[in-house]
């Protein structure tokens, strides 16, 4: 079975309980959950809302990344979702999580995962701050 359990870029609201069951796995003595939020501000600036767009090739870019990790790391388990759209403070931007044998390499490789998502994933965030001004953010500035 492949360990890559669920992968995608979506515009509606992402599920923990959804992330969470397709990582399960009885071989796993730890799995590492990671939730991205919305917050309120950015570099000291206020933020009122924010929106996120995907290139086309992302879903693609994603599947390459965990791909990466899966092969890295002794995975048992991987899932990863990203969300696009509007989005308002507190709502979940992003969940990564990975099964493997033993806590310590669950951590390291969900760090790397959502390391490698936000840098190599062509996903872009556009921010509003509470003065009307915006700034766009990419994962590939």
């Amino acid at each position: 079975m492949d360990v890559i359990r669920l992968l995608g870029i979506r515009d509606t609201p992402l599920s923990l309980d959804e992330v969470f069951s397709a990582v399960g796995d009885h071989t796993a003595g730890g799995t590492a959950l990671f939730v991205g939020t919305v917050r309120d501000h950015d570099h000291d600036r206020p933020v009122t809302r924010l929106s996120y767009s995907a290139h086309p090739s992302a879903e693609a870019e994603l599947r390459r990344v965990a791909e990466k990790i899966a092969a890295d790391f002794p995975v048992t388990a991987l899932a990863a979702v990203h969300r696009t759209g509007d989005l308002a403070l507190g709502d979940i931007a992003v969940i990564v999580a990975v099964a493997c044998p033993h806590r310590g390499e669950a951590f390291t490789a969900a760090r790397r995962l959502i390391d490698d998502l936000k840098s190599t994933v062509p996903i872009w965030k556009h921010q509003l701050f509470t003065d009307g001004t915006t700034e766009w953010v990419g994962a590939c500035d």
